[in-house]
């Protein structure tokens, strides 16, 4: 069992350093989404996982290492890349794998705590309930080794291939599985059938894990509502909460979507225990359209610096496409109800009193100058520089979902053209993955010396999955923003 330190929990901003990050390298049971099941699991399309993995994922595995434990990666880069090593410095349940205390795997922590045989039992007859397996199977599946079963329950499939149960795909995108808000660990509550597994997984981990003993007493579980069993289907009473919804841009301010997958009763009851707990002073609720178009907030919106913003332009307060002189097509444009964007911000100790912003732009405006207390004027990237088609194209493909790995280096994908024109307008460095580990590798850069940076990667097969880094990401540890 890897040793972790059990005193780095704390996330306080968007934007902090980042030290230490959960993640979960793409396993075979992506490869193994077919087509009729593709938007049952949550996929828009199928995979082909050996590019996904080779000359996609493992870019991103590398730079987190370079960025976050350099020592794990540093002039090992040749051996790990070499074919002969059939990508074993990659694999969770590998002795080669790379094992870091800063970059964290989900597989590796659920290997370890199968190796205590009763939560092995319990975990297990867990998973055989929710995927209906027979009590035989479930018998079998105990008799394997905590590396072998832990391969089994993220898959769904057996060493030789037989499958048992279905994949759970979406265990890539660690930002939905749980938020650490300060010291503290909100679970998940999953939308969706495809994604309840993951969120038993997760469970166990953060109550079992020794990297989490410390925080026992902080993890935030939802309850249902009362009563939701007699509660027509798809009634806002439902308690549903996924970890893209949530965002903490400062130490005393959360951001709480509404969503598709995220339930106005959750946020609920997220201000209340959250207040209750004094963890913050303020909690805004963003109301956006239950579209898969936009998911959870972290597809619109996402941040860069403390005055600057990466979002997309339909929820401006402008939100003009083409000629700006034409008012007859901004009428004619104008949104449905239905697709607007609603915020309201609550206050600890006087909720009755909530404080309602117009649109994005103001209230991304507010928390750069009144929480982050920026003394640069706040500015926008738009999605495919607010240019129609390109802006909704590439929001579509997750233009708006980077992940700050320090404030101003953000991570994305190369295919977003018109964006990454915007911040180089903006200027900002533009840097292809491959070429800065290369540099890092070779040293003719250090990581200080990167700034202002988008650092873009292959996602030709990334990109189907509909999740960009932001997803595939819950930061563990970041530096507080002073």
């Amino acid at each position: 069992m890897t040793t972790y330190p059990h005193n780095q929990l704390n996330v306080t901003s968007e934007i902090g350093t980042l030290r230490r990050v959960l993640v979960h390298t793409p396993d075979s049971g992506l490869g193994k989404v077919v087509p009729s099941k593709a938007q049952d699991w949550l996929f828009e399309d199928i995979v082909h996982l050996d590019t996904l993995r080779r000359k996609e994922y493992d870019y991103y595995t590398k730079l987190l290492l370079y960025f976050l434990d350099p020592e794990k990666i540093k002039g090992k880069l040749n051996e790990a890349d070499d074919p002969a090593h059939n990508r074993n410095f990659y694999k969770p349940d590998h002795p080669d794998f790379f094992h870091s205390e800063k970059v964290v795997e989900l597989q590796t922590l659920l290997a370890d705590i199968l190796q205590d045989r009763g939560i092995k039992d319990k975990l297990t007859a867990s998973v055989c309930a929710v995927e209906n397996c027979s009590y035989l199977l479930q018998n079998d599946l105990v008799q394997l080794s905590a590396e072998q079963l832990a391969k089994v329950f993220i898959t769904g499939s057996m060493g030789n291939q037989t499958m048992l149960f279905p994949p759970i795909p979406n265990f890539i995108f660690t930002r939905d599985i749980g938020i650490v808000i300060k010291d503290y660990i909100l679970l998940n509550k999953p939308a969706k059938k495809a994604r309840i597994r993951e969120a038993l997984l997760t469970k166990y981990i953060f109550y079992n894990h020794p990297i989490f003993s410390n925080y026992q007493n902080n993890i935030i579980e939802l309850a249902e509502a009362n009563l939701h069993f007699l509660m027509p289907r798809g009634d806002e009473k439902k308690v549903t909460l996924e970890g893209g919804d949530v965002m903490v841009v400062s130490a005393n301010h959360l951001l709480i979507g509404v969503s598709e997958r995220t339930t106005s009763e959750a946020a609920h009851q997220v201000i209340r225990i959250l207040f209750d707990k004094k963890l913050v002073e303020k909690i805004s609720v963003i109301k956006i359209p239950r579209k898969r178009d936009y998911m959870h907030i972290d597809t619109v919106f996402t941040q860069v610096k403390r005055n600057i913003w990466v979002m997309l332009g339909n929820f401006s307060k402008t939100a003009i496409r083409g000629d700006a002189a034409d008012t007859v097509q901004r009428v004619l444009d104008t949104p449905k109800k239905e697709d607007t964007l609603r915020i309201v911000q609550f206050h600890r100790g006087n909720t009755g009193k909530p404080t309602y912003f117009d649109n994005l732009e103001d209230l991304l405006t507010d928390i750069s100058v009144n929480d982050l207390h920026s003394t640069n004027p706040v500015q926008f990237i738009y999605s495919g520089n607010n240019e129609f088609p390109y802006d909704s194209r590439e929001q579509w493909t997750d233009s708006c979902n980077l992940l700050a790995i320090k404030e101003g280096v953000v991570l994305g994908y190369d295919r977003n053209d018109k964006t990454i024109d915007a911040f180089r307008r903006l200027g900002f460095n533009i840097a292809e993955a491959a070429d800065l580990i290369h540099a890092l590798e070779q040293g003719e850069i250090t990581i200080d010396s990167i700034k202002d940076t988008l650092i873009l990667f292959p996602s030709a097969e990334l990109s189907r999955a509909r999740g960009g880094f932001h997803c595939m990401s819950m930061p563990l540890m970041r530096d507080d923003v002073t």
